[in-house]
Parts: structure tokens; C-alpha cells; sequence
């Protein structure tokens, strides 16, 4: 023991003769420091009412409430976090964890009152002397508790991809499923996005958790065609994930994939519930397309008899005759549609309502129709010369590929659009080794195809020209056909909608190719319809118009998917099955009793 370890304890004694520092006004006079914990602060307009600062707390001193003025919407929950000081302890786990950013600290510490109510209340939104404070606790730059970044999924290289059918997504495998598993804050925000309102959340859980059974029955329950929906959805969920306010969305469609790849269509039964017997009503649906198919289980699920009635050779609708194989693949479609099928729903293919058998024998035979018939036939560009040979639409493209033809499409090919029909025949193209341009009258930004496939698609090796307007189409020179085109202004739209493209004169270029591929968009067929049944439904801008349950305006016919609702895509399409299903079992159960109505 050294000798000032002998003599320090003593050293303190010298304090005792000093005089001791009393602060006359410790409330007014000792402010915090910079970066002290104080009061909360809440950016009420950044905040989406995520409840991670919620979940997060350990004294459960924060509660989601609703407060004036703010609504539900996509993206945001209407409810803001209010704190309890009775409860919180200042540690701050809050801000660090909060997705936006808009939770912080007011470097305030002072707050006298003899009413105990007063110590909960809303930040941001109640008004308080520190709501503008800008010293305090902030979350520091760069400092994160959760992974902002994704983990990136294994992918075809471009080189590769673009010279074969082969999926181009490989899948996560079950590391990196849980990995990315691990991101996910179960706030729910995308419950209420999903049109099918699926339980993201619980189904992430499972992956944690490594219960992929538990999963499948999660995502069953509002989807039953997930090997294709994981591959194909518009995860519109993923837009409002609250971690893309902090990096990147969680990869919500790659993770119901990944459930869906590890189980084997015939061990789905061990896990899914099994149909309920049949109850002695018959119900009749049109169209294997998404909505059509996702009725059909429902329904069967809850025992009715089911016969659904498709013209194509193989069910599936347009997720299989209106996307590449590269983006889902055939088999994954038809695992899917078998479990659907091993329900007992009866899938009657070549069939033609109208050719082959009346939609008013289907009417009288059974006791309800639901019919999801899709958008068949191609927009045309209304322009000189597209009557031409070798102007083909989109969609017969894609119809060709997947009944095994190849396309007479040449060398060289010019797509005019901007949706998804267009990429996916703008990179089918270019797996038949033809050079592809783009054509699009808005800007980049403005199209209605997901990102991906934009990106994918230039990845691949496509061209893509934006504010290009297609004028005529006349007979090539040194090629099948030449289209000529005009640089296009964006000028302001008056009732607020995005800009207009405007022809800017003088500015016509051509090009020359082998073939002009229109795919601007698609409307419904509606000749199958007797005209009497048809004079009975209501139709509004070419789409059947029908009420929450899908029912048309004849109580017997429900519709939905594309011919119903403007979302038009696969996902939007199995809700409004969903909604028909039980609709359907409503109409049955309480207006049509004692027999077929």
C-alpha cells in the first residue's frame, strides 16, 4: 500500500471548514445542458403514429391516442404518442427508436403543478413553453438501434437475365430471411395499406421465429395466393413502411416469398384449414384470375360448392398470361391454384362464356355468380397507320410467350407506354434479342410501372425516351415500319392533377423498326353479358359498378378485380374476391334463404 493511499481518506476533512454553496433560485437559475433530457417534443406532421416509442417504453408510460385534426391515412395512423410522467424515467429509448425522427428532448426540466393530470399530455400537440425548444436529447447522426439498409436479395445479373426466362429474383435464403426478419418494428402501418389488410407483422414474427407453419396460416387468412403474390404484388405496403423514413422499407413481399418457398404444396394441408362441407348451395364464378380464384377458396372454404369457368387452356388469369415467366414462373402460379383446387373448387378451363355455354345458364343454375373477367382488349394509339402488319399489342406478346410461341417481332422493337404491360413486353423483346426503345409521353417519374421493372428494364439493356408522343405509323424503308414522334411540353394541369403532355410543333423524329408495340392500358369485354342481365347492372367509365360486398346491381351477380376497382393489380383484385366471398355468404345466409333466388 503506497503512502497516498494512506493519506487520502483524511483528505477530505478539509471540506468540513469551507463554506457551503446554496443556489438561491435552483428552479430559475440552473438551466439544463444542451443536450439534457427533458420534457418531450414531438414534430406532430412528421410523426405517423407507428407506435415503436409505445412498444419500445418499460415503464408504459407512452399511449397512441387520437387527437384533433388528425386523420387516418395511407402511411400515417391519425394517432400521436402521450406521455405519462408519473411513469417515465427519462431514458430516451423513445427518440433513439422513433422511425421519423420527429421524438426529441427539450433540455426542460422544470414543471410545478399541484394537479397530477396535468404531467400526461400530448408533445406537439398540446401547448407547452418547450414545443419549440431546440436544445435537448435528439437522436445523434448515424447513432441507430435499428438496421436502416435491407438485406439485398440475390439477383440474375442484367448480363445474364436478359437472355432467358429464368427468374431473375433467386430468394432470400433462411438467414437472410431472418435477418431482414429482424428489422421489422411491428407497427402495423401496413395492415391498413394492404388492400387484402394482411397481418404483416404477425407473418414477419413467424420468420423470427422460425415457425414457417404459423406463417402460412397468417398469410392465408387474407391471401391465398402467395408463391404468386410474393413475387408479383405491388407492395404498396412497403411504401408506408415506417422504416422508410430511416432507410430502407422492410422487403415485406420477399419475406411472404420466402414463407411460401420453404413449404411444399403438398404439406399445405397439415397446416391451412380444411374446407367445411358442402351446404348444399352452388356457387358460380367467372374468370381464374386472381379475384375469380381467391373467391373460389373463400367460398369453398366455408362450404359452398364452387365451379369456376375460364377460356384460357390453364388458370391464372393475367398473373398467367400477362407476366414473363422471368418475373413468375408458371409453377409457382399453378401451386397456388392447386391447393386451391384440392379444396374441391372445380376449375372448368376452355370454357367461353357466351360461345360455349350462356351466362344465363350459369345465372339460373347456380345461386350466386361472381365474375372477374379482367381487361382483354388492348387501348389503340388512335393514330394513322397502326392497322399496319407488325403492330401487335402488349398483352398478345405476353399471350404468345406463355402459350409457347415465339413472337414475330424482328430485330428491332419500339413499345409505347409506360405500365407494367410495357416493361414486361419491352424485356420480353429483349429475350428474343431484339433492340428496344421505350416511348413514354410523361417523364420517368410520372410512370405507372413499379420501379423495379423501370430499372430492370434499363438494366437490361432497353431505351427509354419520356415526353415522346406517337403521331402516325407509315411503312419502313430499311425496316417493317417507321413511327414517327414529337417531343412533348409537361404544361400545369387546372384541376390540380399531374402535368399534361402538350405536342411541341416542329419536333417530329422517326424511328424505324420491325415492330411497334402498343400497351397504354386495356378495357373490358362485356359481350358475354345477356342483354337483359347487363340492363340490370349499373356501369360507370367501362367498370361495373358495385357496393362494398362487390355486389352488382342485381343481388344475385357480384364482380370484382380489374372491371371493378381502379387499383388494378393482383393483390387488389384477391381483396375484392375476399369481399365477394363474404358478401356472397351474407346474401345467401340472410336474403336468399329457403332456396335459389
Amino acid at each position: 500500500m503506497s503512502l497516498k493511499d494512506l493519506v487520502t481518506p483524511f483528505s477530505v476533512w478539509k471540506r468540513a471548514l469551507e463554506k457551503p454553496y446554496t443556489n438561491r433560485k435552483p428552479l430559475d437559475s440552473r438551466p439544463g445542458a444542451d443536450r439534457y433530457r427533458g420534457f418531450h417534443i414531438n414534430d406532430v406532421d412528421k410523426c405517423i403514429g407507428c407506435g415503436t416509442c409505445e412498444s419500445i417504453c418499460q415503464n408504459e408510460a407512452i399511449d397512441l391516442v387520437p387527437v384533433e385534426g388528425r386523420k387516418t391515412k395511407h402511411g400515417d395512423s391519425g394517432l400521436r404518442p402521450k406521455v405519462d410522467y408519473g411513469r417515465c424515467c427519462w431514458c430516451a429509448l423513445c427518440v433513439d427508436i422513433c422511425p421519423t425522427g420527429s421524438l426529441g428532448m427539450s433540455n426542460e426540466y422544470v414543471w410545478v403543478d399541484s394537479d397530477p393530470e396535468v404531467f400526461r399530455y400530448v408533445p406537439g400537440h398540446d401547448e407547452k413553453p418547450w414545443n419549440a425548444c431546440e436544445k435537448g436529447y435528439r437522436r445523434a447522426e448515424g447513432y441507430d438501434l435499428l438496421e436502416p439498409k435491407r438485406v439485398e436479395m440475390p439477383m440474375l445479373d442484367f448480363s445474364e437475365s436478359q437472355k432467358s426466362f429464368v427468374e431473375m429474383v433467386q430468394g432470400y435464403s433462411k438467414e437472410q430471411a431472418m435477418e431482414e426478419a429482424d428489422r421489422c418494428i411491428e407497427c402495423g402501418i401496413c395492415i391498413a395499406t394492404c388492400p387484402a389488410h394482411m397481418d404483416v407483422p404477425a407473418y414477419i414474427d413467424a420468420i423470427r421465429r422460425d415457425d414457417l407453419a404459423d406463417g402460412l396460416r397468417t398469410v392465408y387468412e387474407a391471401n391465398p395466393l402467395p408463391a404468386s403474390c410474393g413475387r408479383v404484388c405491388s407492395h404498396a405496403c412497403e411504401h408506408v413502411c415506417a422504416m422508410k423514413h430511416k432507410g430502407e422499407a422492410i422487403s415485406i413481399r420477399w419475406l411472404k416469398r420466402y414463407i411460401v418457398d420453404q413449404i411444399y404444396a403438398n404439406d399445405y394441408q397439415q397446416f391451412l384449414d380444411a374446407a367445411a362441407p358442402e351446404n348444399g348451395r352452388s356457387v358460380a364464378i367467372v374468370g381464374s384470375g386472381p379475384g375469380g380464384l381467391a373467391a373460389a377458396y373463400y367460398l369453398r372454404l366455408i362450404g359452398y360448392a364452387v365451379t369456376v369457368y375460364d377460356a384460357n387452356e390453364a388458370a391464372g388469369g393475367m398473373l398467367r398470361y400477362g407476366i414473363p415467366e422471368y418475373r413468375l414462373p408458371y409453377d409457382q402460379v399453378d401451386k397456388d391454384i392447386e391447393y386451391i383446387r384440392s379444396l374441391g373448387v372445380t376449375i372448368n378451363q376452355n370454357v367461353r362464356i357466351g360461345a360455349d355455354v350462356s351466362f344465363q345458364e350459369i345465372y339460373d343454375g347456380n345461386d350466386a355468380v361472381f365474375f372477374s373477367t379482367g381487361l382483354s382488349d388492348p387501348y389503340a394509339l388512335e393514330i394513322p397507320g397502326e392497322d399496319l402488319r407488325g403492330v401487335i399489342p402488349g398483352l398478345t406478346i405476353l399471350d404468345e410467350v406463355t402459350k409457347g410461341q415465339k413472337p414475330d417481332i424482328g430485330d428491332s422493337v419500339v413499345v409505347v407506354g409506360g405500365g407494367n404491360v410495357a416493361m414486361d413486353a419491352a424485356r420480353t423483346s429483349r429475350r428474343y434479342g431484339a433492340e428496344v426503345t421505350i416511348l413514354y409521353r410523361r417523364r420517368e417519374v410520372d410512370m405507372p410501372a413499379d420501379e423495379e421493372e423501370i430499372h430492370e428494364s434499363q438494366g437490361e439493356g432497353v431505351t427509354l425516351i419520356t415526353q415522346a408522343i406517337p403521331i402516325r405509323i407509315e411503312k419502313g424503308e430499311t425496316r417493317r415500319l417507321k413511327l414517327i414522334w414529337g417531343k412533348a411540353e409537361m404544361v400545369p394541369d387546372d384541376r390540380g392533377g399531374r402535368p399534361r403532355p402538350r405536342l411541341i410543333e416542329g419536333s417530329e423524329e422517326v424511328i424505324e423498326c420491325d415492330t411497334i408495340v402498343p400497351a397504354i392500358g386495356q378495357q373490358a369485354d362485356y359481350k358475354f353479358l345477356p342483354e337483359e342481365i347487363a340492363g340490370r347492372l349499373e356501369f360507370a367509365k367501362g367498370m361495373v359498378t358495385v357496393n362494398e360486398f362487390k355486389q352488382t346491381g342485381d343481388t344475385k351477380i357480384f364482380a370484382g378485380g380489374d372491371i371493378a376497382n381502379r387499383k388494378r393489380d393482383a393483390i387488389s383484385a384477391i381483396a375484392n374476391g375476399h369481399s365477394a366471398a363474404k358478401g356472397i355468404d351474407i346474401y345467401l345466409t340472410n336474403f336468399a334463404a329457403g332456396g335459389r333466388a
